[in-house]
């Protein structure tokens, strides 16, 4: 009786809208790689999807004050795994990201490091007694986040770093701020600005120059950003159709199964497809926020925003890729892109937060 109660209690609206997302991903995936080196990406991703369930099922499992409990070990496991990463890891494209495991599988330490901070913000700010958060909370927690943060940004992947920002800043603006703090962290942000700049590669310099006028490099830096907006546009109402889009068939937009699938869908699946995918996401995020509303202690509110916080952050600049409204980051559209890490790291996540919502029902 009892298994049935948890099986009857999981978030199933969310699960239906995650496995809809996925299934439209895998699709796009398939088109999109079709003929190619890549054809059997979309298959692949199909077995990463069954994965996530798995996981996904075994996060809704175990009780997330357990895994509270576990975060200082949890963490220590994340920190090593990104200082061995550098060491021991795949080059690919001039990054070091993955690191082997066998079989031909690679695992991304910076994608499982999501869910750790999501854990670690949300124990810190549930254990804080007051309703205002100090300075030296700030200031801790900052710097917790911070060192992976850096190390991630190292390897170099700046896009995934920066995906650990709004889950410390959504953590931060729900623990109470005080205005000085909010006016502390601007003035920072615009004083480190300059520094950054110095600190990038120059690739990424270049990313950043083309992203305000793409032509002044069309075949160099600004070409991704170019045909990606030509194929955005020229799906129109209804798009072109399952294989049939010009720019994703004849390999003039680039990487279509990783960062820029959604572009590919885009040409294909025309504006109307753009806004079902869109509304999908929409009430993903919903539901992700309605069991933030009825978690039953704030350490489980934390959580579920945690996780939103985080895939609307990566939806909103994955998208703002496709359309030259972002830098080109390599941030992948979650559920949809390409790659195994990713996928399991989603669903890990909804996990948590489907593991509020049973806590919340357990008799």
């Amino acid at each position: 009786m009892a298994s049935y109660r948890r099986i009857r209690d999981l978030d199933w609206p969310m699960l239906i809208l995650a496995l809809a997302i996925a299934s439209l991903g895998i699709l796009q995936i398939y088109s999109a790689t079709l003929d190619s080196k890549f054809e059997s990406s979309w298959w692949k991703q199909g077995v990463w999807l069954a994965a996530g369930l798995v996981a996904m099922w075994f996060m809704s499992r175990v009780d997330y004050h357990t895994l509270l409990g576990q975060v200082p070990m949890l963490y220590a496991i994340a920190v090593v795994l990104l200082l061995l990463t550098p060491l021991v890891g795949r080059l690919t494209m001039g990054s070091k990201r993955w690191i082997p495991v066998g079989f031909g599988f690679h695992f991304q330490p910076s994608e499982f490091t999501k869910l750790v901070i999501v854990l670690l913000v949300a124990r810190y700010l549930a254990e804080l007694r007051g309703d205002r958060l100090e300075t030296r909370d700030l200031l801790r927690l900052a710097g917790m986040v911070g060192l992976p943060l850096l190390l991630v940004a190292a390897q170099p992947d700046l896009g995934t770093s920066l995906t650990y920002v709004p889950i410390l800043a959504v953590g931060i603006f729900l623990g109470g701020p005080r205005w000085q703090h909010v006016v502390s962290i601007l003035a920072l942000a615009a004083v480190l600005m300059p520094v950054g700049w110095l600190v990038l590669k120059d690739y990424q310099r270049a990313r950043l120059v083309t992203f305000v006028d793409p032509t002044r490099d069309p075949m160099g830096s600004g070409y991704q950003t170019i045909q990606s907006k030509i194929a955005v546009g020229a799906g129109g109402m209804w798009g072109k159709g399952v294989t049939r889009g010009s720019q994703t068939q004849l390999r003039f937009l680039p990487v279509t199964h990783t960062d820029f699938l959604i572009s590919a869908f885009a040409e294909e699946h025309g504006f109307v497809g753009m806004v079902v995918v869109f509304g999908l996401y929409f009430l993903l995020l919903m539901q992700i926020v309605q069991n933030a509303q009825s978690a039953p202690d704030r350490a489980g509110m934390f959580i579920c925003m945690g996780v939103c916080a985080v895939l609307l952050f990566q939806t909103i600049v994955n998208a703002g890729m496709a359309v030259g409204r972002m830098p080109i980051t390599g941030i992948p559209m979650p559920l949809m892109s390409y790659g195994g890490s990713s996928m399991l790291s989603v669903f890990m996540m909804l996990g948590l937060v489907n593991n509020v919502r049973l806590r919340r029902v357990v008799s």
